[in-house]
């Protein structure tokens, strides 16, 4: 018996829309059946590259086409939850950029609409499929470093701010800086390396030194405005989890730091720690990989190895399997995704109060 042919439409045609896109095509039991987006020339240029047969310039127009059955969303983020739920309300299953939303309010209401839909919401977390991640993942799951008890992680990036002056530094579109946008990436693999462990509380601070006087913004980008810097271009936030253990999340847009972006982990366990470091970060497909230990009394540190990640193919592929997995469905309701969300609240608000924050 073949495999079900599953129809998709993808809403955005930017870098995000154009990955989704690449990675729908590349599965046999996927046809892609429709693009919406704005910019006129790309969206027809996109439609003949994949064959899409529907072009929209609305994601209205997209989502009440009758033939669908699942559509990726990669547009801005104040557009997730319309689009996500209007999707569901069809029947739809959804593939959502992140983060979720903009923020766990509008998460709630989208995975409300999945659990009344009874079809999958799912989010593009392409860092945590990571070969290295995944691979220190099986190592810390083994229970080879004992019980985690203390870890860091960040995302730093030397001039990385997504044109100033766009939706990506309006607070009202995009909810948030580098902590809304790279950082929610840092903390959903920080917390599916150390074994999904609840959040209890966060103590954080921001800043805007940086992007407010046009400094940081991406070295290809050159239409950048004098104002419009409404977010954060630098987060930390110490986080309290559940059992005692922490973990301290760092991002930054821009900083004055190594010019070469940084993706990394570190942790401490009763019976051995590691640490992964992937220099170049989204360039560099397998970071550096420790593991130390004592094996005897004896230092018997080692370097696992890794195979490169595969990232919006991997997400995609397994967007389509959890399709073609009923049983699967009612487990992969956004709810993940929305404890995310929370917790980037919970930073948001520690800052702005100035306070601990705890995590309902």
């Amino acid at each position: 018996m073949s495999d079900p042919t599953f129809r998709v439409g993808v809403v955005g045609v930017g870098w995000a829309g154009q990955q989704h896109l690449a990675a729908y095509q590349a599965l046999p039991n996927v046809e892609i059946v429709a693009i919406a987006g704005q910019e006129a020339d790309l969206l027809a240029s996109l439609g003949e590259e994949y064959g899409a047969p529907h072009l929209f310039e609305s994601w209205e127009q997209l989502v009440e086409l009758p033939e669908l059955d699942a559509v990726s969303i990669a547009v801005p983020n104040f557009l997730h939850a319309p689009i996500a739920i209007a999707a569901l309300k069809r029947g739809l299953h959804v593939l959502s950029e992140k983060p979720l939303a903009r923020n766990g309010i509008e998460g709630r209401q989208m995975v409300d609409a999945a659990r009344s839909a009874g079809r999958v919401l799912d989010v593009a977390f392409n860092h945590r499929l990571r070969g290295d991640i995944q691979t220190l993942g099986g190592i810390i799951q083994s229970g080879e470093l004992g019980r985690p008890y203390y870890a860091k992680a960040s995302w730093m990036r030397r001039r990385g701010i997504p044109k100033i002056g766009s939706w990506f530094t309006n607070r009202e579109m995009a909810g948030g800086g580098p902590l809304a946008d790279i950082g929610v990436h840092v903390l959903d693999y920080a917390l599916f390396l150390l074994g999904e462990p609840k959040v209890e509380s966060v103590s954080a601070v921001t800043y805007a030194e940086l992007g407010p006087r046009n400094i940081g913004g991406m070295k290809w980008e050159t239409a950048q405005s004098k104002g419009g810097f409404e977010v954060e271009d630098f987060a930390s936030a110490f986080i309290r989890l559940e059992g005692g253990g922490t973990l301290v999340l760092e991002t930054s847009w821009a900083a004055f730091r190594n010019p070469t972006d940084l993706i990394d982990f570190s942790v401490l366990g009763t019976e051995g720690g590691a640490e992964l470091r992937a220099v170049g970060a989204t360039k560099a497909q397998v970071g550096d990989l420790h593991v130390y230990r004592d094996v005897d009394g004896e230092i018997a540190d080692y370097q696992p190895s890794a195979e490169p990640g595969r990232a919006h193919a991997a997400v995609v592929e397994n967007f389509v399997r959890l399709m073609g997995s009923p049983q699967e469905w009612p487990d992969n309701d956004g709810s993940q995704a929305l404890r995310r969300a929370e917790v980037i609240d919970a930073c948001y608000r520690s800052a702005a109060e100035k306070r601990e924050v705890a995590v309902a």
